[in-house]
């Protein structure tokens, strides 16, 4: 059956309504119908200031979409009998630990995947986000030194790092990278060919950019910059993989089609799909949508790469992506037959998803509902916080100056996850250098009692507050957080615990 003539140009319509109001660049949608194998639509710019339109083969980061890739690539694995979701992980990996030692002998290879580790939101991000130079085996070595938030099993907490040791795991047990495997048995059997499994191998033109909102007075309101993009080769099988939304048709058909492709032969089986969309670590649970809330969920869990609600009275199979500049959503109604990629070159989380709802009941014939205003709403809550906290303007410092001299603050402090730092002092000023991470590199500045702020470059990542522990008139060490109310939660400054090692 061929696709109804006026679809492809009623839902460019409904995309093209949430650019103007948010601001939007450029837009790629990705449907797949029941009765229909699959059409993909654009609209808009790769670039503001540039005139270059976003089509149907702009290559996209799809961020932490990325990870049912990976639970896929697990389920072959599965599937041929080289391991089982509930193996434990040091089965494969032997040096993998975790802080307790009861925790490292118990977690699985689902464990890896399901956000339940017990590990605070974002645990060691800040190793990856803003570009570092930290390897995946130095991301295996640190889980060590994180502190746990609560009890193994206890909750969900969204984590990237346990996804980069699954992906270890997956080249420990089939003797193929992460890059090289999700090529050969993913992309080529689906005919993905502008598909990259980490950024440094987008070797494209056509490649949409990204735009921020950089403030003032903080990060994700003020208009949209353009920024560069800056993510590691490491984040691959957390949130590496760029794509088109012609290739990312492939990808919804083979997930609607539980592993299948459409000359019959199988990447994965029925019960290996099952298992991956199966609920595993309980979200949020309530009691379900109402009139001025469609969307709000019976339950929310999380599966093996996928997150899994209920939509308008129909299972959906879901997950985001968000990078800095860029955020994106896939979405399948698999009962129904509808699967569903939205990808965005702005930063703005909020008017992707409500966008991505917006097709949804256009697709199911739902009558309308105004999200465009619902959205607007909410955002706009959330900044009047933020400006009743802080001014429009730059943060306030509070009370309180250094008790020391500045150059008694200078020094090499190490964190043992993530690495050193080094506070200089020159020229009457003290500095901070990430070692790890080039971007964050920054003059301090007063910011209360023993108490100094960053300011990174602009577009650069959240700036921290760095707050100095002294013990009989001696700096000891250093506690961080986010200067932000609303930073996003890859820059947990608050997880770090810096001791000082030496002077310099």
């Amino acid at each position: 059956m061929t696709l109804r003539p006026t679809l492809d140009t009623q839902v460019l319509a409904i995309a093209e309504r949430f650019m103007q109001a948010f601001d939007i660049p450029g837009v790629t949608l990705s449907i797949v119908l029941p009765d229909h194998p699959g059409f993909a639509v654009a609209a808009g710019l790769r670039a503001l200031g540039e005139n270059t339109p976003v089509d149907i083969d702009t290559s996209f980061a799809v961020a932490s979409n990325s990870k049912a890739y990976l639970t896929a690539c697990l389920a072959m694995l599965v599937d041929e009998g080289s391991l089982s979701w509930d193996d434990p992980v040091v089965q494969h990996l032997p040096e993998f630990r975790m802080q307790d030692p009861v925790v490292t002998s118990m977690m699985t290879v689902r464990d890896l995947l399901v956000h339940r580790s017990g590990l605070p939101l974002g645990a060691g991000d800040l190793m990856q986000f803003p570009r570092t130079d930290h390897t995946r085996d130095e991301v295996l070595r640190a889980l060590q030194y994180f502190k746990p938030a609560k009890g193994f099993r206890a909750g969900y907490a969204y984590d990237n790092c346990l996804y980069i040791v699954a992906g270890l795991l997956l080249e420990r047990v089939s003797g193929l990278s992460w890059d090289a495997f999700v090529e050969h048995r993913i992309f080529k059997p689906l005919g993905m060919s502008d598909a990259v499994s980490n950024p440094t191998l987008v070797s494209t033109a056509n490649r949409a950019a990204r735009h921020a909102r950089l403030g003032p007075p903080t990060i994700g309101m003020g208009a949209l910059e353009r920024i560069e993009p800056d993510e590691p080769p490491i984040i691959g099988p957390a949130g590496g993989i760029n794509v088109s939304a012609r290739s990312t048709i492939a990808w919804l058909n083979v997930q609607l089609g539980r592993g299948q492709l459409p000359d019959g032969r199988r990447l994965w089986s029925e019960s290996a799909a099952a298992e991956m969309w199966t609920p595993q670590t309980i979200i949020s649970g309530g009691p379900g949508p109402t009139p001025e809330m469609p969307q709000r969920s019976v339950l929310q869990a999380y599966a093996l790469g996928w997150g899994v609600s209920d939509y308008r009275g129909s299972r959906m199979i879901t997950h985001g992506g968000g990078l800095a500049g860029q955020a994106t959503r896939t979405t399948l109604l698999p009962e129904r037959g509808i699967g569903l990629a939205v990808f965005t070159n702005a930063g703005d989380a909020e008017p992707v998803s409500s966008l991505r709802y917006a097709l949804l009941d256009h697709l199911l014939g739902v009558p309308e509902f105004d999200w465009i205003g619902s959205t607007r709403k909410a955002i706009d809550e959330t900044h009047k916080q933020v400006v009743t906290l802080l001014g429009d303007g730059d943060f306030k410092a509070p009370a309180g100056t250094p008790s020391l001299p500045l150059e008694c603050y200078a020094g090499r402090y190490r964190d043992r996850w993530y690495g050193d730092v080094v506070i200089a002092y020159e020229g009457g000023r003290l500095s901070i250098d990430f070692t790890r991470t080039r971007v964050f590199k920054s003059g301090l500045e007063p910011f209360g009692a023993d108490r100094f702020r960053t300011r990174f470059a602009r577009g650069a990542g959240e700036d921290a507050v760095l707050s100095f522990a002294l013990v009989d008139g001696a700096v000891t060490g250093i506690a961080m957080q986010a200067l932000s109310p609303i930073a996003d939660f890859s820059f947990d400054f608050k997880d770090l615990a810096f001791v000082r090692v030496s002077d310099e």
